[in-house]
């Protein structure tokens, strides 16, 4: 009984839509609603919906805005945007669907209907036999109540997403952050409750220990005070970062978690064959050894947490692995924007993620000498280094291409490549150039501390 109420397809926004794809299904207009589709009930166009409109007309799509508002209405809100209108459009009626094709000068089935109500816009365009969209409506943060209409809406909607037979008609018509969007809303089971997210991570934890217990691997556990006499690579950072939002407390905790952790890793022999394992070497962060509560992140969110900071420890590790020929065999990666840079940027300064046990660094030593990994905290600094018994014949330099940040939606990326050069020690020959991370990462800094001129 509610399929006159069905649209074609359900998006988060209007933002999230890419209008290249829909011109390329033979779309040719597009009739937009304004109130709670483009902009909240109201209110005036802005700088990012008059851009909007001129990337949608550069496609060579039309448009045109079908509303039910005045004439005084809508000429305010297409001050800066030039495109076709009708206003009182008496919707859901068909008649000025209609007219609105006529308008444009296309055929029926070249018209794309975008609006955020079932009962006007979506109906309207079903009685018109059109494709539409139906886009979550624009509440604000202070609206704690929505009108019983939209509840009706609501359970019409969860019915149609779960029939298949009028779910995704349109395909693949979404910007490539929409699709993250959208797999990051798919709830998985740890993602329930609380009670869910610990039964998750218990069973990680117990699969961890049996894959090791049945693995063949050979792991790294010897240490010795003598260090090997060949410098490698080097690193060093602070430990305490500052800056507009960052809790001094939290910071301070996480070089207690550091300081810990490094001295359980600090001059560990990695025999060629053998894995080094972060976790294995660290082992369990807990209260009782003296561990505190750290940044970590959760949901995109940082927020305080057991061992918070040692995700520094693992990524001054990868740094050091990442100059030298040895292999990672296991990297698990988190936003590199967590704080903004200070002084000169350097490539894969932060991202790289551990989490007890089951979120793990690992690499194995594949050459002919032992390798060596000392790592200590003195005068606020981080320092590491990685030894061998005699200096490799490459030496390896990572760079970044095209570092900037871009806004999607309402959030900031840091958006760059990642490249590592594999040089010929004696001959300086360039022997290999690898990528070793497409970035694209959530900036989790004060967006007003991103510098203006890396802004694209």
């Amino acid at each position: 009984m509610f399929e006159r109420f069905y649209p074609y397809e359900y998006s988060d926004s209007v933002f999230s839509i890419d209008y290249n794809k829909i011109y390329d299904k033979g779309f040719r207009g597009i009739l937009f609603d304004i109130d709670n589709t483009l902009v909240h009930h109201g209110d005036n166009s802005n700088p990012e919906i008059d851009a909007l409109f001129r990337k949608i007309q550069s496609t060579g799509l039309k448009t045109l805005l079908l509303s039910n508002n005045d004439e005084a209405r809508v000429k305010r809100f297409i001050k800066n945007i030039d495109t076709l209108y009708i206003c009182d459009a008496d919707k859901p009626s068909a008649v000025n669907y209609f007219e609105a094709i006529k308008m444009l000068n296309i055929k029926r089935e070249e018209a794309l209907v975008i609006g955020d109500q079932l009962f006007t816009d979506i109906l309207g365009a079903n009685r018109s036999r059109m494709a539409s969209i139906l886009v979550k409506f624009i509440k604000l943060e202070s609206e704690t109540r929505i009108g019983k209409r939209r509840y009706l809406e609501y359970l019409i909607l969860e019915f149609w997403k779960h029939n298949k037979k009028y779910y995704g008609r349109l395909g693949d018509i979404y910007t490539e952050e929409a699709k993250r969007n959208m797999q990051k809303e798919k709830k998985l089971f740890c993602e329930i409750s609380p009670v869910t997210y610990t039964i998750s991570k218990t069973k990680e934890k117990c699969k961890r220990h049996l894959q090791d217990f049945r693995s063949k691997e050979k792991f790294a556990k010897t240490k010795i005070k003598r260090k090997l006499p060949n410098v490698v690579s080097s690193y060093s950072s602070e430990l305490i970062k500052k800056g507009k939002g960052i809790d001094p407390e939290l910071q301070k905790n996480k070089a207690v978690n550091i300081r810990l952790a490094s001295s359980k890793i600090n001059g560990i022999i990695i025999h060629p064959g053998e894995v080094f394992s972060f976790w294995r070497t660290v082992g369990k962060t807990t209260k009782r050894k003296g561990y505190r509560d750290g940044r970590i992140i959760s949901g995109n969110k940082l927020i305080p947490g057991l061992g918070g900071g040692l995700c520094n420890l693992g990524n001054t590790i990868h740094l050091l692995v990442l100059h030298s020929p040895l292999t990672v065999t296991e990297f698990h990666s988190h936003s590199d924007a967590l704080a903004p840079d200070h002084g000169e940027r350097v490539p894969f300064s932060s991202g790289t993620s551990v989490s007890y046990n089951y979120i793990d660094y690992r690499f194995k030593n594949n050459t002919q000498q032992d390798v060596q990994l000392l790592l200590w905290c003195k005068g606020g600094k981080l320092y590491g280094e990685l030894r061998s018994e005699r200096e490799y014949p490459q030496c390896y330099e990572l760079y970044e291409e095209d570092h900037h940040f871009h806004k999607e939606g309402e959030k900031y990326y840091r958006i760059s490549k990642i490249y590592r050069k594999v040089t010929d020690r004696t001959s300086g020959k360039i022997m290999a150039r690898e990528l070793v991370r497409d970035n694209h990462s959530e900036v989790m800094f004060d967006y007003s501390l991103i510098p203006e001129e890396l802004i694209r």
